[in-house]
């Protein structure tokens, strides 16, 4: 059993920040409902390609974007445009724990599905709310893109090849970080309302933004303007306070190296045949080496491109000086720590055969993850949660599908 195996949630979202918190919570044992447009379903089914095959090769309808954001959890189609929908929605929040949402601001509250009219049917329901910019604010009516919250966020001030590099831009994150990071925020958060909500059986209402958690995860960045009253420029792959701390070209690609001290300097430039450096006095400690990076870096560069990456990492491992690879997806599906971490699943699916999902990073000993269910179709559960929740009988769901409420 998970360890939230006991608790009920209705998810209302879409797209990743809302599912990436339900997948969470579905993940360590919870009953995730998924509420999906009839015909239509959660945007990201069709964000493709790619998509998965099936056992003949061959694409089915179900998107990889789609398929990373929603295992473990049942889907259900339902108009909430309509009376009749709304109703349904309304009784599966009263059979709920946890409500998740990331429609634009107001827009339940036209159906009556938003938090006020729910805690009436439910006094201690937690609901969390997930928009772009939070439900105040001037910005709390526009619509949140990932990649916007990024730039507005800080975030892409940041990241990308150094200011000074030549044609140096600003640069988002390879995956939706602000999307990722609030669905997880999210979750921790409606942990902690559950705690509350055991302890004192109140409810609560969570109020998640895009904007507050990308500028909240700029972390040490964020702290060192606070502090400094500096504003951070970009850097590159290089670190601003550690000196080597950044990519190397080797003879047949790139590496990283972390020299994280004066001791581990010396062992990387004596392993590339250079510990001279190690001893000029413009190099001896960190300090020295952030001032004059400029005359050391493209020594090390030189130095570096005279082995190949296994060499370095065989040499650096054996001296103790932290560095690594730069992996395609190919490279870290094959590497043999991720093979023995079990990383990648293989979970039966009912047009793919077998689909291959990212196994959750949560490793829990008492109460360990498991996957319960694959991405679902569109609507695949639906008759079976109205019966199972609302009790309804073979003719009351086929009236409802005629008149196209589910």
């Amino acid at each position: 059993m998970g360890a939230l195996s006991h608790i009920r949630v209705l998810d209302l979202s879409r797209v990743l920040a809302g599912p990436w918190c339900a997948q969470n919570l579905a993940d360590l044992g919870a009953d995730v409902i998924k509420v999906e447009r009839p015909g239509a379903g959660d945007d990201t089914r069709h964000w493709g390609p790619p998509f998965a095959k099936d056992q003949n090769g061959q694409d089915t309808t179900e998107s990889a974007y789609f398929i990373c954001i929603n295992r473990n959890k049942r889907s259900i189609t339902v108009d909430i445009s309509k009376p009749e929908g709304q109703e349904i929605i309304r009784e599966l929040a009263k059979e709920s724990d946890v409500v998740i949402e990331n429609y634009k601001v107001g827009d339940l509250a036209k159906y009556g599905l938003d938090y006020e009219s729910l805690k009436k049917l439910k006094s201690d329901l937690i609901y969390c709310s997930i928009t772009g910019f939070g439900q105040d604010g001037p910005y709390a009516h526009r619509p949140g893109y990932d990649f916007i919250i990024q730039g507005m966020g800080g975030f892409m001030s940041v990241t990308g090849e150094a200011d000074d590099f030549p044609g140096a831009s600003p640069q988002k994150a390879g995956v939706a970080i602000a999307d990722i990071f609030t669905g997880m925020y999210a979750s921790t958060a409606i942990l902690a309302a559950v705690v509350h909500r055991d302890r004192t059986g109140q409810g609560q209402y969570i109020d998640m933004s895009l904007l507050d958690t990308q500028i909240a995860v700029m972390a040490n960045v964020s702290s060192a303007y606070l502090c400094s009253d500096k504003v951070p420029r970009r850097w590159g792959n290089a670190s601003p306070i550690i000196v080597p701390y950044q990519t190397f070209p080797s003879s047949d690609g790139w590496i990283i190296v972390g020299v994280g001290n004066d001791g581990q300097f010396k062992h990387f430039v004596t392993a590339g045949g250079q510990a001279h450096l190690a001893e000029n006095p413009l190099y001896l400690t960190n300090p020295l080496r952030v001032e004059n990076r400029k005359s050391l870096i493209p020594l090390l560069e030189e130095m570096t491109r005279q082995k190949t990456k296994a060499e370095w990492i065989g040499l650096l491992e054996a001296a103790n000086v932290p560095c690594g690879p730069i992996n395609n997806l190919k490279e870290v599906f094959e590497n043999e720590q991720v093979k023995a971490r079990g990383v990648q699943i293989d979970v039966p699916h009912l047009t793919a055969g077998t689909m291959k999902l990212v196994a959750s990073p949560m490793h829990l000993s008492q109460t360990p993850v498991e996957v319960r269910l694959a991405p679902p179709l569109l609507g695949q559960h639906t008759d079976e949660i109205l019966r199972e929740r609302l009790e309804l009988d073979a003719q009351s769901i086929a009236g409802l599908k005629e008149k196209g409420i589910i």
